[in-house]
């Protein structure tokens, strides 16, 4: 069984610390890009919308100018048109209202993924940790107790065997003992 050190558990809860945090970065990442795209994509219909109202905004000036005498008629045909972009005005204004709501639930969505990935991070970083703190703290007993019954059967064969001092060969009878 390999032996496991204080240094080896920090180093374990340091790796899934960080592979959470990997974690964490990428998916800050994906949203910015989301984000990003869904920002371009509104900037895309803005602009497309902008390219097709300025050409009937120029449309309707010529025809104001063109059609002078005629300026009652003109003015009935001008408030049909006006009409007609209040409609897409509204049209675009709600559409803008239900992107920026998406994007409202979208990130209310993903707080509540990230909050429950991160919840369940440290659920798991704490069972982990009382995983490894118990047997790490049985095996430390066990370690202690059969030291602690080694030392004191050397101090029994000591006090029984005690050494002699004069003669460098052991006596007769503890030839073949083995401590």
């Amino acid at each position: 069984m390999p032996n496991i050190d204080s240094q080896t558990i920090q180093l374990a809860i340091v790796a899934v610390v960080a592979l959470a945090v990997l974690l964490q970065a990428f998916v800050l990442l994906a949203i910015y890009f989301a984000i990003r795209k869904a920002a371009r994509s509104l900037r895309e219909d803005v602009d497309n919308l902008r390219s097709s109202v300025m050409p009937i905004v120029d449309r309707t000036r010529d025809l104001v100018n063109h059609v002078a005498p005629r300026f009652e008629a003109a003015a009935d045909d001008l408030a049909d048109m006006t009409r007609g972009l209040r409609v897409q005005t509204a049209d675009v204004q709600a559409a803008a209202g239900e992107v920026v709501e998406r994007m409202r639930r979208q990130a209310s969505r993903v707080d509540a993924m990230m909050s429950g990935v991160l919840d369940t991070i440290d659920r798991v970083a704490g069972f982990m940790t009382d995983a490894v703190s118990k047997p790490i703290r049985q095996i430390s007993g066990l370690l202690a107790s059969a030291k602690a019954i080694i030392e004191s059967l050397r101090e029994s064969v000591a006090t029984i065997h005690p050494p002699h001092a004069s003669s460098d060969k052991p006596p007769a009878d503890e030839k073949d003992m083995f401590v």
